[in-house]
């Protein structure tokens, strides 16, 4: 997928040239190092989000996660909080294809957008712009950045977000933090979600436990299950606590 995109992040890439043969009866090769920060662009574009939404005041989260592991779930329960803990929210989804997921979130309350990205696997800084260009980011406390179901590319690419959230369902299995390094690496909370699920799918807790504490160990950790309520408690008062903060008004 990465090849079809061109979202790979390479600092050094080597191109090999295969010259025309001469007179020495053999062929020279060439290679051309280029030093190229391909994501400068993305940087740029992210800088830019990232003091716009400062200057709304806004809390921007970015969250990642394999498909199916229950983003939509997870973001429908923010919007549908009550009391001190209802807050305006905005969302941007990131999807291949269909408004399936945009839709559920105006359901639940949310100003939803879809942003539908064909075959790349990743949101960029620059879409993320233009998409919020469409929403009247000072009429929202929290924008929230669902991105495209995929925990390779995604986190490559940096948003302009306040808080990078990755979610872990205990279906995918324990060993996922081992398998995709770089995005809980960069993670600021790891949810581990669909929890009510966990008995039923054999889920080893300590041992996932203990691969996100050492893939993540500067991440704040939360168990939830979205759908049952479970652990739903934790995550929204940590979410109004970072509201209250000054840095996110």
């Amino acid at each position: 997928m990465c090849t079809d995109c061109g979202c790979s992040q390479v600092d050094t890439a080597k191109v090999q040239i295969e010259g025309e043969p001469h007179h020495h009866h053999h062929k020279h090769t060439h290679t051309i190092e280029v030093r190229e920060r391909l994501l400068a662009k993305n940087d740029s574009f992210a800088m830019q989000n990232r003091d716009r939404f400062q200057s709304c005041g806004l809390l921007v989260l970015n969250i990642m996660s394999s498909p199916g592991s229950g983003k939509t779930t997870l973001i429908e329960q923010i919007a549908k909080s009550k009391g001190d803990r209802a807050h305006k929210v905005g969302v941007i989804v990131g999807d291949l294809a269909t408004e399936n997921d945009a839709l559920r979130l105006k359901a639940a309350g949310a100003t939803a957008l879809q942003i539908t990205t064909g075959t790349a696997c990743h949101l960029e800084a620059d879409m993320v712009s233009h998409a919020a260009s469409h929403l009247y980011l000072t009429n929202l406390e929290i924008l929230i950045v669902e991105n495209v179901g995929n925990l390779v590319c995604p986190a490559a690419y940096d948003l302009g977000e306040t808080l990078r959230v990755v979610l872990l369902s205990v279906t995918e299995g324990e060993d996922k933090p081992l398998k995709y390094p770089t995005a809980f690496q960069s993670a600021d909370v790891v949810i581990l979600s669909k929890i009510d699920l966990a008995e039923a799918v054999e889920f080893d807790r300590e041992t996932a436990i203990a691969n996100i504490r050492r893939m993540a160990p500067q991440a704040k950790l939360f168990e939830v299950s979205a759908r049952k309520g479970l652990g739903m408690e934790a995550w929204l008062n940590y979410l109004q606590s970072l509201m209250l903060l000054e840095v996110c008004r």
